[in-house]
Parts: structure tokens; sequence; C-alpha cells
């Protein structure tokens, strides 16, 4: 540990006081920020789609589920170290929650060309793979991706840092540096796009450019607000015992990326079969939904934080309220959310196409998912409560029978037995499946054997 008293920035420390209070106020800004990513997002959509076209809000889409699934192992190791660091952080080391840090920034300082060029080199056989109409669409999903991958260090060193602050219990920082990028992508959107006419190829370009500025200044602000943590891209510190822990608890969530994204890849492929009008209908329904479950995702981040503290710290009593209380908060949103945006989805899709069959599309989507979110919002919480404690496999297994098993073929079924406008009600019986297997594994309470602190002093 630590000899001096150091500077902790807004971090907070989650092993003491009402676990409903400490959830929902770690919960509210990430809630915030995450309005701000998916209007960082969104602002992409809906410039593309008025401004460029119905086949660049497709092309725009589309290439999304492959980037993530690129970018997933990278983003697993990163998931990896904040519940590492909030371990640490809860059992007051903050020696290894530098040397943590440290690890990680090496890991991806050294992983991001090998992704990049894979990133470029794949971009164009994965979109054909996936159906991507070659009416122009294929031409423009391409170029997007590969802006995208040649500027990917701003994304990830951006999830990075919001990673470290959010172990920390600190998620008011990664709301600032969210802003930071918002405001400038919106900003170069336009500019880009209406100014310049630069089209999909404007719209990437913005949001590298935004996602480095931020990036850049997250590394300022942790390092000047954080005394005990040290972050120096270039300058390699490696601890090979930490890297193989993150490696640990990092590859089953990167896996479960990866396989959920080339599963939303199977799906798009699906749904690219019905033409761009369908495709596109789809992608800005997709846009909504991730703003609908935005509330249900800080929650999952808070509780995975709040349970890695009082793990480390020993506090199992904590725990379960904790759960709880995550439990009633994240499922009352889910039914509010579901209740407010369920009429007014034909009003919300107008926003990225006045197209009837884009809208149409859009609101089929929104309006079979959304009164099933409960059960997502209770798959979400015990997988990420497990996470919290070190359990990454159940979540694996949970994510891939949710997808693989349930929701993937029941699509491909009922498009062929219904129709394509009853495809999305195989997102529910994903999530039920996901559901039932998480809970019964925490009911047995095999994972509170798994924290990275115990096996540290064992």
């Amino acid at each position: 540990m630590l000899g001096k008293k150091s500077k902790q920035g807004g971090a907070t420390d989650m092993t003491v006081g009402s676990p409903y209070r400490l959830i929902l106020i770690f919960s509210l800004p990430l809630l915030v920020g995450n309005i701000f990513q998916q209007l960082y997002n969104m602002v992409d959509s809906i410039v593309v789609g008025n401004l460029v076209g119905e086949k660049a809000l497709a092309a725009v889409g589309t290439g999304f589920p492959i980037i993530f699934m690129l970018s997933s192992l990278f983003m697993g190791i990163g998931v990896g170290a904040t519940i590492m660091i909030s371990q640490f952080y809860g059992a007051k080391d903050m020696q290894r929650v530098k040397d943590t840090v440290g690890t990680i920034y090496t890991a991806i300082m050294i992983g991001i060309l090998p992704l990049t060029v894979l990133g470029i080199v794949l971009a164009d056989p994965l979109l054909r793979l996936m159906q991507v109409p070659d009416d122009g669409t294929l031409e423009m999903a391409r170029v997007y991706m590969i802006v995208i991958f040649v500027g990917i260090i701003g994304n990830l060193g951006f999830n990075i840092n919001a990673g470290i602050l959010q172990g920390l219990g600190d998620s008011r920082t990664s709301l600032l540096f969210l802003m930071i990028a918002t405001v400038i992508n919106i900003v170069l959107d336009l500019l880009f796009t209406a100014s310049f006419h630069m089209g999909v190829f404007g719209v990437a370009l913005a949001t590298i450019i935004a996602q480095i500025f931020s990036w850049i200044f997250g590394i300022v602000f942790i390092n000047r607000h954080y005394d005990f943590i040290h972050i120096r891209p270039l300058s390699f510190h490696f601890d090979r015992q930490l890297f193989f822990q993150a490696m640990r608890l990092g590859i089953p969530s990167g896996i479960q990326q990866a396989l959920f994204s080339i599963g939303i890849m199977v799906m798009q492929s699906l749904v690219n079969g019905y033409g761009s009008n369908f495709m596109a209908g789809f992608n800005g329904a997709n846009k909504i939904d991730s703003f609908a479950f935005m509330p249900i995702q800080s929650f999952t981040t808070a509780i995975t934080t709040y349970v890695g503290q009082n793990i480390g710290a020993k506090r199992m009593d904590r725990v379960k309220h904790g759960v709880k209380a995550g439990l009633v908060l994240s499922v009352g949103c889910s039914i509010l959310i579901g209740g407010l945006l369920f009429p007014i989805s034909a009003w919300l899709m107008r926003m990225f196409s006045q197209n009837p069959e884009v809208i149409a599309a859009g609101v089929d989507y929104l309006q079979t998912v959304l009164p099933f979110y409960s059960l997502l919002a209770l798959q979400f919480m015990f997988s990420s409560a497990l996470r919290g404690a070190g359990e990454m496999i159940i979540p694996l297994i949970s994510s891939f029978l949710s997808l693989w098993i349930a929701r993937v073929p029941i699509a491909y079924w009922i498009a062929g037995v219904w129709g394509k406008e009853y495809i999305f009600l195989s997102y529910a019986a994903g999530w039920l499946l996901g559901f039932i297997l998480v809970f019964i594994y925490y009911k047995t309470g095999r994972w509170k054997n798994k924290s990275v602190v115990a096996a540290k002093t064992e």
C-alpha cells in the first residue's frame, strides 16, 4: 500500500453507506454519460440519414457490430482491469491499483497496431459475409469502417480511462470526457457533412477526432487528480501476474462481447436480406433501443463496482443488499421506460427518416422489445453482480445461450413462418433464458470465492 495519503479525485468508497444511495448516485452520472454516448452515436445516424440518405444510414449502422467484434478482446481486458481495480481499491491496496493501470495500458499500446491492420483488412470480406447490399451501401460501410479502425486507439483509450475511474467508484469524471467528445463530434459532423459534403467519410473522421481528443484529455485529468496513478502510454510497465489475472477475468468478457457481436452480425444479415429500407429502420430503432437501455446499463455498471469493492473489503453482507437495490432500481426503470417509449415509437423513428417503410420497420422492432425490458434488466443485473465478484464464465455462458440458443435460431424460424415483422420476438426469448441461468447460479453462492484479492493473498 502507499504510505502517504494520496489524492483520490472523485473516487467513492462503496463499502460504507446505503446501497440504494450509493448505486443511485454512482449511476446518475453514468446515465447522463450514456445519454451523451448515445447522442454521440445518434448524431452520426441523424446527420447521415437526413443529409446523405437511407443507404448511408444503413452503412453506418451495419459496420458497428464488426468494429465491436474485432475490438472485443481489448474491451474485455478493460473489463477485467475494472474489476481488479475495484477489488484492490476496496482492499485499500493502492500500489496494486497503480500496477494494474500500467499493465493494462502497456497491453493496449502493444496490441493496437495489429487490431488496426486486422480491421482494415477484414472490413470488405466481413461486410460481404453480412450480405450488405452492393448498391452503394457496401462501399460506404467499407469507408466508414476503415476510417474508424485507423483511429480506434481513441475509442479503446477512452474506454480504458472510463473503466479505471469506474473501478475507483468515480462515475462523474467519465461524464466530462463524454461531454467533450460529444460536442466535438456534433460540431465536426455538421462541418464535414453539411459544409464540406464529405458524406460517410466525414462522419467517421469526426468520430475518431472526437474520441482521440477525449482520450488524451482523460489521461491528463487522471494523472493530475489521482496521484497514485501515473498513466504513461509509451513508458511500458508490465506486471506478468496482473496481466494474466486481467486476462483470466477479461478473456471471458471479450469472448462474450465477440460472440454477441457475431450474433448481431448474423441478425443484421437476416435484416439486410429484406432490403435497405428495412435495414435502415432496424438500425435507426437500434439507436433508440440503445437510449432505452441506458438506465439499465448504468445500474449494471454501478453494481459491478459496488460488488467488486465490497468483495475486496470482505463485506459479503453488503453485497446481497446491493444486488437487491440494483434489481429494484433497474427493473423499475425498465417498466417506466417501456411505458413511455411504446406509444411514441413512430414519432421517434421520424428523426431518422421520413420514409414510411423505414419508420414501419423501426416501429415493429421497438414495440416488440420494449414490453420485455424487465427480463433484460434481470439478466444484466445478475450477470454484472457475478462479474464484480470475479465470476466471468457464467455470464459468458448466459450470454451465449441467450443469443445463440434462443435469439438467433428463433429469429430465423420466425422469419420463415410468420414474416420479418415478428422476428424481434426472439429478443425476449433470449433474455428469459439468459436470466434463468444467472439467477440459478447466483442463488448457489459459488461466486463468493472468486475474488482476485483473495487469490493474491492465498
